[in-house]
């Protein structure tokens, strides 16, 4: 198995549905330790149902907007695990109110939100696990087409996932050193529960499968199995990169 014996923190999992879900579907099957984490009781609920189905390890609380909690995140996987080797980072919010009308309607304080959480959280994790991180690790991201093209709905996140991939790019560099690689996939619409605050994607699926050039949406397991390309060896030369995970679609111009 590609992953045996590696450790991996996967942060975002929501539901069944969700892209941390599929993602860690594929690392456990090729082998790998996983532990999640969660954001208040609501969510702790939801994810450690999650994580036993999964053979997750442990789970901890970490709002990743809060230094104190991604600190405690710390100590406790280096008491439970020691070090580590893969980070999932599939994180993302955005105000509903941000995600409706134009985006020169954004508000200040939801701007700030929007980046905090979507963008600012990959490098704020980075510099608080580095030192626990183990050489030839991988840091994945996701990302979103919507951070190069406009999508109706998508405003602000658009914005912060196009921070998200220039931190990808800074992150590699800084990490390089160690052998530590940073990547973000940019998978295709996936009907999860955070999508359905993008009025747009309603719509994107059909066209996914009318234009793309495989004529067909992505399912969860398909990003879980680039997930997986990532975090293994096999691209162990790969890093500050975006990789497309959308049936092609991020390559077509004008279709018939």
């Amino acid at each position: 198995m590609l992953l045996e014996g590696k450790k991996a923190l996967v942060m975002g999992l929501a539901n069944n549905k969700s892209i941390a879900y599929g993602i860690a579907s594929s690392l456990k099957a090729h082998g790998a330790r996983l532990a999640f984490n969660y954001v208040g009781d609501a969510i702790k609920k939801r994810v450690i149902p999650l994580s036993e189905e999964l053979g997750g390890e442990f789970t901890f609380q970490c709002d990743v907007s809060k230094d104190d909690e991604i600190a405690a995140a710390v100590d406790l996987i280096k008491e439970k695990w020691g070090s580590f080797d893969i980070l999932i980072h599939s994180i993302a919010y955005a105000n509903k109110s941000d995600l409706n009308g134009r985006f020169i309607d954004t508000s200040r304080d939801g701007f700030k939100l929007a980046m905090e959480i979507s963008a600012f959280s990959l490098p704020a994790l980075c510099h608080a696990f580095e030192p626990i991180m183990n050489e030839n690790g991988s840091v994945i991201t996701m990302t979103y087409y919507g951070s190069t093209k406009t999508f109706p709905g998508y405003n602000v996140m658009g914005v912060a996932k196009a921070a998200l991939e220039c931190s990808v790019r800074y992150l590699a560099h800084d990490l390089g050193v160690k052998g530590i690689r940073v990547n973000a996939i940019s998978a295709g619409p996936v009907k999860t529960l955070a999508a359905s605050a993008v009025s747009s994607l309603r719509d994107l699926f059909s066209r996914v499968e009318a234009h793309a050039p495989l004529h067909r949406n992505v399912t969860t397991t398909e990003i879980g199995d680039t997930a997986v390309y990532l975090a293994s060896d096999l691209s162990r030369s790969v890093t500050g990169a975006v990789i497309f995970t959308d049936s092609g679609f991020n390559q077509v111009g004008v279709s018939k």
